[in-house]
């Protein structure tokens, strides 16, 4: 079956990013398990049949050298850990969970070594603090050269701190529950999965409004309003609003994802290409 120059160009591109991402991996600038070897693999035998001219063999062959090289990482990884002892850490948190309390105990009792320190002032210590404090300035000298400029006390208006963005028109609770309301409307609009592109959410006519709505939905996610789908292979972020917020979300520990959202990658948006 031949393919367009279009799906052509896009397998290029997927290669181009496959080998970025190795070679990123083998210069020790990724953990090597960011990488999903059977997603990779995937696409390599999914575009490998309609490569015919020498430079996209070798791009192709090109990947499958760097992809072997992290294969080799993840390997020597895994060896490494395992004859090192290394116990992973969820391992070790399902073993102490299991174990009774007098098994924990016994474990505690039988390798403790309490260490026991004996400290008290002596006379040379005493001799140092006498001579610091002769040595300082008497308080007024050292108060006396401090510049201190009076400032007078004034006040400002809601308004005002609206206009510098200090404050908002609405309370931020309400402002929060509009913008929930709003995600679910667009995401079911958008898609049948019920989830939307994180800038065409985000995105609006200014940069300074793009930038207050992401904030908005950091705290969405935050709270449990919604989550956060991303495909790092693919290099897109998804927003899927939850029917209800989910309590968990305050409750568990959070893994911070930083999205940079730039003045560049809203121009890009705003010019229809992917920031």
């Amino acid at each position: 079956m031949s393919v367009g120059k279009h799906d052509k160009k896009l397998g290029k591109e997927r290669l181009e990013y496959i080998i970025e991402m190795c070679t990123a991996i083998e210069n020790h600038q990724v953990d090597p398990f960011t990488l999903n070897i059977d997603d990779i693999i995937a696409v390599v035998k999914q575009y490998f049949p309609h490569w015919k001219h020498p430079d996209e063999l070798q791009l192709d062959a090109e990947a499958l050298h760097h992809l072997a090289s992290v294969i080799k990482i993840q390997s020597e990884w895994v060896k490494q850990r395992s004859t090192s002892l290394y116990t992973d850490p969820f391992l070790l948190e399902e073993k102490i969970r299991q174990t009774s309390k007098e098994s924990m105990v016994q474990v505690f009792a039988s390798v403790w070594a309490p260490l026991v320190e004996f400290e008290q002032l002596s006379i040379h210590n005493l001799a140092q603090g006498l001579l610091y404090w002769d040595a300082l300035e008497p308080m007024e000298t050292r108060w006396r050269n401090i510049d201190v400029n009076t400032v007078e006390i004034g006040s400002v208006s809601h308004d005002e701190m609206v206009k510098q963005r200090v404050l908002s028109n609405k309370e931020f609770s309400k402002e929060l529950d509009d913008c929930w309301q709003e995600l679910k409307l667009k995401a079911k609009e958008e898609d049948s999965d019920g989830k939307i592109s994180y800038w065409d959410f985000i995105g609006a006519d200014t940069y300074e409004e793009t930038v207050q709505r992401a904030f908005l939905t950091s705290f969405l996610v935050t709270y449990g309003y919604a989550s956060l789908e991303i495909d790092r292979l693919e290099e897109t972020i998804f927003v899927v609003p939850h029917a209800v917020p989910r309590e968990e979300a305050l409750t568990i520990q959070a893994t911070s994802i930083p999205i940079v959202v730039s003045c560049e990658d809203w121009q890009k948006w705003k010019e229809g290409r992917q920031p």
